[in-house]
């Protein structure tokens, strides 16, 4: 029985099937760095699947944003329903790193904004990691940031299981010590409440509660139950926890970790007092003492990354350890599993770029008596830190950079499109008003009217954020279904975005570099790229080829480029888009195949980020939809007392369910008036 087993209605065509051989005998044969180099739209994912499912190690797949990481765990999740398939990136919506600016003398407090459900993905890999090997992990470079240490993380998890002896009292301080955070009312991730002898928790990987019924300090039974509805799902022999932190550490290793900052404040607050830096001796004296005194009562504080060498026992500048560290080793410490780094002309280059841009901002921090130096060691890999640390690579991109072509042991074309589809037709229009012709803008919504008019969507990138809000502001006055996107907007709203893009909500959305690469959008037949002749990043050769291609997935795909003259860049991105067209065509000639849109299900990992409460409130609005048509008043005054009810009796999940359906309900009363 193979570790992976793809399902899907589809067989590999076009090129595909050279593609898959020639990268699963290149694994076989032991090349660490393949390239593919396939054309938007010819099923890149598709042939990484299958050769996932020929090789049958676990896979780490790297995206460098969040919105395509998200696309790419849904199709992953699709070829491979029955297999451990997770989604892993940054779980902050907003996130402003501490600094300090010391022209202005301005230091700037860390503040961050967690999104919930995505630090349960976050522990969901982790543990998938730790328990299973049929695992893909979509990530996005948040892989290389620390993590702390897999050996603790799964030290410190806990097995419950039927007659095993231990007291209630022993229970919740074990909870305790591995964060689990005790409440009265709604269970959440990561949180349990005592009610008598009976112990209910929700792990910080999952949406469901454990009931732990004790007698005579041992646990009796063990109840699977949901958390929205309370109907028992299942009883249960045994489970695991885990930690509902990341970073953990038992007392031990807390004693020694307390010694060793202690230690390196005595010897900063030294270096610092002989130097005369007595502002900065005392502003790292107050703030370090105030994190020790945490450490010391809860074994946690805010910031506590920042101490994690001394928790780890590494010795100074040493790599931490990332989401890499929880993946399979060999005995000799290589890695034993698949990388496939998407879109790595983007991933790559930010692969490598973030090591810098952090040590700039904590060496900063530590000159100035913020942090001690051993912060610097709280850190991403260094890129070398990196290739040291994954497995057997594949890139895979239309346009590779330099590094992957020089890298590669071997480099597989995927040109043909399963579907027959040919690469877009492409338009070059002046971008100023000339006599007749009212110049890019006036000309773009004269485009796209004619596109949607028949039910096609389209895509504008302007070249700043600016633009694209002004543009799509402009749109929606002229009565065109309009929404801008770019990275200033939140993980989850984004990908929503898209989402409703594609269902019809929108017909035109107006971006800037977000919506280049991977992005599926068969509906796209026309983009406008405005300002086409502007070199630089946003404009250059390789930006423009992914940008051309995603108009490749419809048969009606065409680009104009808006441009007073050729610049270099476009001249190399149109002949190279003219010589894929070239080849394209002459297959389908000669196979007799006529092109075809491509029909992908409209579906998003948004379906499992979004909350269990708020599917469940969904689903009971539908059960009561016919019985609220008839009699609405005596519905909602049915839902209060039920409501009531449950508070009475604590069941405080309950309550809230209803609390949030008799909203919608009196809601909708009230707009029937």
């Amino acid at each position: 029985m193979p570790l992976f087993n793809i399902k899907s209605e589809y067989k590999p065509a076009g090129d595909q099937p050279k593609a898959i051989e020639g990268l699963a005998a290149g694994i076989k044969k032991g090349f660490n760095h393949q390239t593919l180099l396939g054309v938007t739209g010819s099923g890149k994912t598709y042939t990484a699947a299958n050769v996932i499912q020929q090789v049958g190690k676990p896979t780490l797949v790297i995206a460098h944003n969040k919105t395509l990481a998200a696309q790419l765990a849904q199709e992953y999740r699709e070829f491979f329903p029955d297999n451990a398939v997770h989604y892993f990136v940054s779980y902050y919506d907003y996130y402003q790193p501490e600094a300090y600016l010391p022209t202005t003398d301005t230091f700037i407090e860390k503040e961050a904004q967690i999104n919930e459900e995505i630090d349960r993905l976050r522990h969901a890999s982790t543990q998938a990691l730790l328990t299973r090997k049929d695992v893909i992990i979509v990530a996005t470079v948040s892989c290389i940031y620390g993590l702390g240490s897999p050996v603790e993380y799964e030290k410190v998890n806990m097995r419950l299981e039927k007659g095993k002896k231990i007291s209630r009292a022993e229970l919740v301080r074990k909870l305790i010590d591995i964060h689990y955070e005790r409440v009265i009312g709604d269970l959440q991730s990561g949180t349990f409440r005592a009610l008598g002898n009976s112990i209910e928790i929700m792990p910080v990987s999952d949406t469901v509660v454990y009931r732990i019924e004790l007698i005579e300090n041992t646990i009796d039974t063990i109840t699977k139950i949901d958390a929205i509805t309370r109907q028992i799902i299942d009883e249960v022999e045994n489970f695991f926890l885990f930690p509902a932190k990341h970073f953990i550490t038992d007392k031990p290793q807390i004693e020694r970790a307390v010694r060793g900052i202690q230690s390196e404040l005595k010897t900063r607050l030294e270096e610092f007092n002989k130097e005369g830096k007595l502002l900065e001796a005392d502003r790292l004296k107050r703030r370090t003492s105030y994190d020790l005194a945490l450490i010391k009562e809860i074994g946690y504080c805010n910031g506590i990354e920042n101490y994690s060498r001394h928790f780890s026992g590494k010795p100074a500048g040493e790599a931490p350890d990332t989401l890499l560290s929880y993946f399979p080793h060999k005995a000799d410490g290589t890695a034993d599993f698949l990388t496939i780094i998407d879109e790595s002309h983007v991933t790559v280059p930010q692969l490598n770029g973030m090591y810098a841009g952090d040590k700039s901002r904590k060496d900063t921090l530590v000159e100035h008596g913020f942090r001690l130096p051993s912060a610097k060691d709280n850190r991403p890999l260094k890129f070398n830190e990196f290739e040291e640390r994954v497995g057997q690579t594949i890139y895979t991109s239309a346009t590779p950079g330099k590094y992957e072509t020089a890298k590669s042991e071997q480099t597989v074309e995927q040109v043909i499109r399963p579907t027959g589809l040919i690469d877009p037709q492409l338009i070059i229009r002046p971008v100023v008003e000339k006599g007749s012709y009212k110049g890019q803008i006036f000309d773009f919504i004269e485009e796209a009217e004619k596109v949607i008019k028949h039910g096609g969507r389209v895509i504008a990138t302007t070249l700043t954020k600016k633009m694209s809000e002004d543009l799509s502001e402009y749109l929606k006055e002229k009565k065109i279904k309009a929404e801008y996107l770019h990275s200033d907007v939140k993980t989850i709203e984004r990908i929503q975005i898209l989402t409703e893009f594609r269902r019809g909500k929108f017909d035109i959305i107006v971006g800037v570099n977000l919506l280049r690469e991977g992005l599926d959008l068969p509906e796209v037949e026309f983009i406008g790229i405005l300002d086409a002749d502007k070199e630089g990043f946003l404009r250059s050769e390789t930006a423009l080829i992914q940008t051309i291609g995603r108009a490749a997935r419809n048969i009606h795909g065409r680009v104009i480029l808006y441009a007073d003259r050729i610049t270099g860049s476009m001249e190399r991105a149109i002949n190279e888009t003219n010589r894929r067209r070239a080849i394209q065509v002459a297959y389908n000639t000669e196979h007799g195949i006529t092109p075809k849109t491509i029909i992908k299900k409209i579906n998003d990992i948004t379906d499992q980020i979004r909350s269990e409460h708020e599917k469940t409130v969904r689903e009971l609005l539908k059960i009561d939809k016919t019985r609220f048509d008839k009699e609405p008043k005596k519905l909602i005054k049915e839902k209060e007392k039920q409501m009531s009810d449950a508070v009475k009796v604590l069941d405080f999940e309950t309550a809230a369910l209803l609390r949030d359906e008799l909203k919608v309900l009196i809601e909708t009363l009230e707009a029937k008036k």
